[in-house]
C-alpha cells in the first residue's frame, strides 16, 4: 500500500525565536531532511501558515484557511489535498524522523482503524502518526466547535496507539526540538578545521576564535596536528622515565589540569572522541588537516602563498589577505575581519 507523507511546517515557533523548519542539521535544513526521508513514499506535502516559506523545496504546499489555531488546521489540509487514502503526518521540528519507522507504522494498517499513532512512556505523539483521509469529517467537526486540542480528535476516531518502546525505533525519532537549548544540544559540538599552508597564520587566527566563542559561553578544545615528530614529555621527568622504560602511554593530572601522552599513531576521529569524552567541549578547532573531509576555514596569506589549496566542497570560508571573491565559490573575509569570519562560522553550524 503507498501512502501519501505530509509536513506540518506552519507552528510560530514562539520557543525557538525563529523558524524551526528552517533550523539545520549538518548544512541541512530540517524541512529539507525530513522531506528527503519520506520522498520515497507517495507524495510528500508542506503544510504552512502563509505563502511564500517553502516554495524552494519544490514540493506541494497548502496553505491553512483558519489562523492561529494550531496543528488542527495544518493536518485538515494535508489530509485534504492528500492523493492517497493514508497519510503519515509530522512535525517539522522533528529531525530524527526515518522512511523505516514510517514503513513499520504501514505494516498496522487495518479496516479496524482510522488512525495509528505513536506513544512511549511519557507522551503520545499525534505529531508522528498515519492519518486516513475518512476522518476529514471529523477534523473539520472539531475545528468548526473550536475544539483545537488533536486528543479530542484522536478520542472521537478509531485510534490504534503504537508503543515504541516494543519497538526498535529510539525514542530519538519522535523528538521535538523545541527551544533554542535543545537546538543547541543537538547541534554541538561542532568541529572544524582552521589550514592552509606552513606559516599561513592558522594559530594566530584560531586564538582570536578562541576569544570570540568564549566570549559568547562556549566551551572550547583545540587539536593541533604535527606533520612531524615532537616531545612532549621532557627529559627529566617521570612521564618522560614512564616513557623511555616502554610505556605506551603515560599520563599526568592535578586538580587543575591533566595531560596523557601516547606512541603509536591515532586516526583524528579517535583523538576527536577522546576530546569529546575528556571534557564538555562545545567547539573543537583543528589547526591544520588542510586534506581532512572536516568543515574548515583556510587562511590564504600572500607572504607565504596566493592560492587556496583546501577542496572547496569543504570550506567555510577563506581568510586571507590577496584573495577576492571573485576567485573562489566560498566567502572571503579579510584575514583580519575577525567578527566577519566568526559569524560565518556561527551561520555554517546554525549557532
Amino acid at each position: 500500500m503507498n501512502i501519501s507523507t505530509g509536513i506540518l511546517a506552519g507552528g510560530k515557533s514562539t520557543r525557538m525565536g525563529k523558524n524551526k523548519a528552517l533550523l539545520t542539521i549538518n548544512e541541512q535544513r530540517f524541512i529539507d531532511k525530513i522531506a528527503g526521508e519520506l520522498g520515497s513514499f507517495s507524495e510528500v506535502l508542506i503544510s504552512a501558515a502563509q505563502k511564500g516559506t517553502y516554495e524552494d523545496t519544490g514540493l506541494c504546499v497548502v496553505y491553512d484557511e483558519h489562523k492561529d489555531i494550531g496543528p488542527l488546521e495544518g493536518i485538515y489540509q494535508i489530509l485534504n489535498a492528500a492523493q492517497q487514502e493514508y497519510v503519515f503526518i509530522c512535525a517539522a521540528d522533528m529531525p530524527f524522523v526515518t522512511k523505516e519507522l514510517v514503513t513499520y507504522l504501514q505494516e498496522f494498517i487495518c479496516s479496524d482503524y482510522d488512525c495509528y499513532v505513536l506513544t512511549d512512556e511519557e507522551h503520545i505523539h499525534p505529531l508522528c502518526g498515519i492519518y486516513s483521509k475518512k476522518m476529514l469529517a471529523q477534523v473539520r467537526a472539531c475545528i468548526e466547535s473550536g475544539n483545537y486540542r488533536l486528543m479530542k480528535l484522536l478520542n472521537s476516531v478509531r485510534t490504534k496507539y503504537i508503543k515504541l518502546e516494543y519497538t526498535a525505533f529510539d525514542k530519538k525519532v519522535v523528538k521535538n526540538i523545541n527551544t533554542k537549548a535543545e537546538y543547541q544540544e543537538l547541534v554541538l559540538p561542532v568541529v572544524f578545521c582552521v589550514s592552509g599552508v606552513k606559516d599561513s597564520g592558522k594559530t594566530g587566527l584560531i586564538i582570536k576564535l578562541i576569544n570570540e566563542f568564549i566570549g559568547e559561553g562556549y566551551v572550547v578544545s583545540v587539536i593541533k596536528h604535527d606533520g612531524h615528530d615532537y616531545v612532549m614529555d621532557y627529559e627529566g621527568t617521570d612521564t618522560f622515565r614512564f616513557r623511555s622504560a616502554g610505556a605506551e602511554v603515560s599520563a599526568i593530572f592535578s586538580p587543575k589540569q591533566f595531560s596523557i601522552n601516547g606512541q603509536g599513531e591515532i586516526a583524528l576521529e579517535e583523538l576527536i572522541a577522546l576530546v569529546k569524552k575528556s571534557c564538555k567541549s562545545d567547539i573543537i578547532l583543528i589547526e591544520g588537516m588542510k586534506h581532512a573531509p572536516y568543515p574548515k576555514i583556510e587562511v590564504v596569506r600572500a607572504a607565504v602563498s596566493e592560492r587556496s589549496v583546501c577542496s572547496p566542497k569543504h570550506l567555510i570560508c577563506i581568510a586571507a589577505d590577496c584573495l577576492s571573491q571573485n576567485e573562489v565559490q566560498c566567502p572571503v573575509y579579510d584575514i583580519d575581519d575577525i567578527a566577519g569570519i566568526f559569524l560565518c562560522v556561527k551561520r555554517y553550524f546554525g549557532l
